[in-house]
């Protein structure tokens, strides 16, 4: 979810399966875009239309005759629980901020229930608040690990010279609360601003030479209601202050650690004014059982 303001979509978009294996194709290009693969090469359009037509779903958001984004998603087992795994998400950059990537995940959900299934499961990056936002604040969607440097080295724009830590997340597609947030039902910015308030701060931060944020101190939490801060704009972070994004990984990695080891667990994200300063929070709670522990 970004930081910034979303725009809406200028024409309505068409959303429909792979027809055929040159869609998939179609999008190995939207893949370098978005991630800004130059040295790494993308999910090959052949894997990918065996995976749709094996279990798995290749959806893709078309303006015209012009893929503009897509998810990919194959079918996982945990136990006797199926779901789909959604491996990626992609947007063309030219088209992000307009509520494509929400759009694509919201017919996505349509398409797995009609498959029988009622939960997707996907990891992001905990640090990327446009992430966050999406997953967690408008989906509804509920972190239930923290994996460390899940994916190893990544050469992309967007991952290079960052250990891949991840969260891994559960969307449980019946749940009430995503009927709601799927309809624009979220909290008030007033009432962000008021369960910041009451909240326990994981990650001490201060802001740094730069001008920018950075992580000072981490304590596992104690009070019932949590907030963990992130960077608004990781991107601008990595740019201007160096070593910036390597820091807050660890002090994330920890904080995240701390908390979910202690029985919290991430209930919200929200971008939060304030003073005059827009920051990036998680909301965590302690789960009930460990809370009578």
């Amino acid at each position: 979810m970004s930081s910034g303001a979303e725009e809406p979509l200028p024409t309505p978009l068409v959303f429909r399966r792979a027809e055929s294996v040159e869609d998939c194709r179609a999008a190995e290009a939207i893949q370098r875009e978005a991630w800004g693969m130059t040295t790494t090469s993308p999910v090959p359009g052949s894997m990918m239309w065996a995976v749709h037509e094996n279990g798995g779903l290749f959806l893709a958001a078309f303006s015209g005759s012009d893929m503009v984004g897509f998810s990919l998603s194959f079918l996982g087992r945990e136990g006797d629980r199926l779901f789909q795994f959604s491996h990626m998400t992609a947007v063309r950059p030219t088209w992000q901020r307009r509520h494509v990537g929400l759009a694509l995940k919201a017919r996505q959900r349509e398409e797995v229930l009609a498959m029988g299934i009622e939960e997707l499961r996907w990891t992001f990056d905990p640090l990327q608040s446009r992430n966050a936002g999406l997953n967690v604040r408008r989906l509804a969607g509920s972190p239930d690990r923290y994996l460390p440097n899940y994916y190893g080295s990544m050469g992309d724009a967007l991952n290079e010279g960052l250990e891949s830590d991840r969260f891994h997340l559960v969307w449980r597609l019946r749940d009430p609360r995503v009927d709601e947030r799927l309809k624009g039902h979220l909290p008030r910015p007033a009432e962000d601003e008021a369960r910041l308030g009451r909240s326990e701060m994981v990650l001490e931060t201060a802001v740094g030479p730069t001008g920018l944020r950075r992580p000072v101190a981490v304590r596992a939490p104690t009070s019932p209601a949590a907030a963990l801060e992130i960077p608004v704009d990781l991107a601008s972070v990595r740019k201007r202050d160096r070593g910036g994004g390597r820091r807050w990984r660890e002090a994330t990695r920890e904080a995240f650690g701390r908390a979910l080891a202690s029985g919290y667990r991430v209930d919200d994200f929200a971008v939060v004014v304030v003073g005059s300063e827009r920051r990036g929070f998680y909301f965590l709670e302690r789960a009930p059982e460990a809370h009578a522990a």
